[in-house]
Order: structure tokens, then sequence, then C-alpha cells
């Protein structure tokens, strides 16, 4: 009896086991995408509307000096550009999906420039993670190439160190409401996109 009791225990033990990893197989597996598209304040609420992106990080990436601030990068002499970093889950999003709503925000055809702001700070990039992303962004540059007459200049580069922006750029569109949208709208960024875009593209 006492040996039947014990194999009981390891048999509930390894079935516990069992359905705990299957319970965490993948269930929480997060990837991560980076995109450069000009002032990263614009560039957070596309990606934060969309189910299974778990979060948007404004920073700065693609840069040689180490834990650059604001003020430096916005200069244009550390060669960083502002950035945004997305976590989401793969299972509810593509990256295919994140691509085509990058594409949709940013002007792909003018360098070193997004509407109001210029320099290379606000150039445009994707900055892949993997060479599945290297992938994808080639062939999705490749199709959206054909849309336009002049040649699409945004990079696509291996993702490198990611600095997070200073916590007052994080959800700025959220923290400052109308300074948001008083910038966005004096930079022309909405009436550039819909120009290229048209108004249902943004």
């Amino acid at each position: 009896m006492i040996k039947l009791h014990y194999l009981g225990m390891i048999l509930l033990l390894l079935v516990g086991t069992a359905n705990s990893a299957n319970q965490n197989d993948g269930s929480t597996a997060t990837a991560k995408a980076t995109f450069a598209g000009g002032c990263f304040w614009c560039m957070e609420p596309p990606f934060d509307k969309l189910e299974g992106v778990i979060s948007t990080i404004s920073g700065y990436t693609g840069g040689k000096k180490k834990n650059p601030t604001y003020e430096e990068v916005s200069a244009g002499n550390t060669g960083h550009g502002e950035a945004v970093q997305v976590t989401y889950d793969p299972k509810k999003i593509t990256y295919e999906k994140l691509l085509d709503v990058f594409w949709h925000n940013i002007d792909p055809l003018t360098p070193n420039r997004q509407f109001c702001d210029a320099g290379s700070q606000y150039r445009t990039a994707i900055f892949y993670h993997d060479e599945n992303q290297k992938r994808l962004a080639e062939e999705s540059k490749k199709s959206l190439s054909k849309r336009f007459k002049e040649p699409i200049v945004t990079e696509i580069v291996p993702a490198s160190e990611f600095y997070p922006a200073e916590e007052y750029h994080q959800d700025y569109y959220i923290k400052n409401p109308l300074r948001y949208k008083f910038y966005r709208y004096n930079c022309g960024r909405d009436q550039r996109l819909e120009a290229l875009w048209g108004a249902a593209g943004k």
C-alpha cells in the first residue's frame, strides 16, 4: 500500500509538471520590433492601438555614443535616430502587420527628414532583430517600391543597442495630448501622410 501511495504521488507530480510545461510552452513568448520614423512621439500611437502589441518604448538607436541624452541626439552628433521599440505577441499579431503600419505612418521617400524635423536623427529605418525580420522587411520594401516613382530611402539595418528615452518622452501623446496634437498638426505630418497613402492609409 505504501509503494502504491508513493507511486500515485509520483504520477500526480509528473502530470502536474507536464501540464505546467504545456501552459508555459510559448504562451508567454514575445518578440521585439524596432522602427525609426521621425519623432518618436508620433510613432507610439499607431502601434499602441494594435491588438497583440504589448508595449512601445521611445528611444534612441543606430548610433555610437553610449547612453545618449535627448539633447545630444537631437543635436545630430551621436549618429542615433529617434525610434520606437515594440514588444508584441507573435501569436496575436504578425511582423508583416507591424511593417504595414510602420510604412503607412512615415514618409519613405525623404532622406534624413520626417515632415518638419530635419537631420539624420529623424531618418527612417527598420532595425531587424533576426534574419526572418530582415527578409520580411526587404520583401515589403521591394513590394512597396512599385507604388512610388521615387526611390524608397528607408534603411533596413541590424538592430543595435536601444536606449530608452527620458521618461517624459514615454507616452507623450497621452501625458500631453494638447501639446502633442499641436506639434503634430504644425509639423504637417498628417497632411503628408494623406498625400502619400490616402485618407484611409494612416
